[in-house]
């Protein structure tokens, strides 16, 4: 349908790569903190007031507060959340679903990222959230292996939905692909062109390059994808009531490969896993 056909890819240079590293990194270390923080008892405030120490500690500026009025250093969204959960005073429960959205600047250059994880542990979880969680990740590194220089963009929507039909058909359900949120183009600014749909799309699209810096983020639901937002403005909630999951990277197209800039092994891992070239860059 040719949506995004006008956009266009702005290349970074290695220097600029290692600068989003380096905001990356921090974005990285900043959920991975946040993962042992995450029990029952707390609140989401807590959470964000422990993001937010923890980016300016280490040379950093939270992008997400004050960005057209959001009121938090993260995103917490819970159980029927699908992406945007303002912190607050959530007291979180064993069982919930959290997705965690956390953005940070370093030296002008932003990085961006989410996880999913149940609180309490895989022994409070539904097997059906569980299932979700790991669906959701799976189809975020299938959309990343996707991304090459010389093909279009849209190989990664491709691979994204391909991937959560493939983990449908194991799990015996359709998860919901989130159509009216997507990736994002990532430098000096949190979002910048292109767009990067989750699902497949029509058209040749934009053609990635060596440079070519996106934030991927599948969103999925164990229901229907339709939502809404809530009264708050900003957080986006199931139709259905259905349980929803986010996962999100930054990632850097280099001539060598892949380069999750999000990561903390950089993505060596998981693309590995995959068959996909990890390509980070020195100076």
């Amino acid at each position: 349908m040719g949506l995004f056909a006008r956009e266009r890819i702005e290349p970074k240079s290695t220097d600029e790569l290692l600068r989003m590293r380096a905001a990356g990194l921090l974005v990285a270390r900043t959920l991975d903190l946040l993962r042992g923080e995450v029990r029952a008892g707390r609140t989401t405030k807590d959470l964000d007031i422990v993001a937010e120490e923890f980016i300016r500690d280490n040379g950093g500026t939270p992008n997400f507060l004050g960005y057209q009025g959001f009121t938090g250093t993260i995103c917490t969204s819970v159980n029927d959340e699908i992406v945007h959960g303002i912190p607050g005073p959530r007291v979180l429960g064993d069982g919930d679903l959290l997705s965690i959205d956390c953005g940070a600047i370093v030296d002008g250059w932003h990085g961006d990222a989410a996880v999913s994880l149940v609180v309490g542990g895989a022994q409070a979880a539904r097997p059906e959230d569980l299932a979700l969680v790991a669906a959701t990740e799976d189809s975020l590194w299938a959309g990343i292996s996707a991304l090459r220089a010389g093909q279009s963009l849209y190989a990664v929507g491709a691979a994204v939905e391909d991937s959560l039909v493939s983990a449908g058909g194991r799990d015996g359900r359709v998860y919901g692909i989130v159509e009216d949120y997507v990736g994002h183009g990532i430098g000096r600014a949190m979002h910048m062109d292109p767009q990067v749909p989750n699902y497949r799309v029509s058209g040749r699209g934009p053609r990635v390059v060596v440079g070519t810096t996106v934030a991927i983020e599948p969103m999925v639901t164990l229901g229907d994808q339709d939502n809404r937002v809530l009264a708050d403005d900003w957080t986006v909630v199931t139709l259905d009531g259905s349980r929803a999951a986010h996962w999100e990277h930054t990632v850097a197209v280099t001539d060598a490969g892949l380069w999750v800039l999000t990561a903390l092994d950089g993505g060596e891992e998981r693309l590995g896993r995959g068959g996909a070239a990890y390509g980070p860059v020195e100076r």
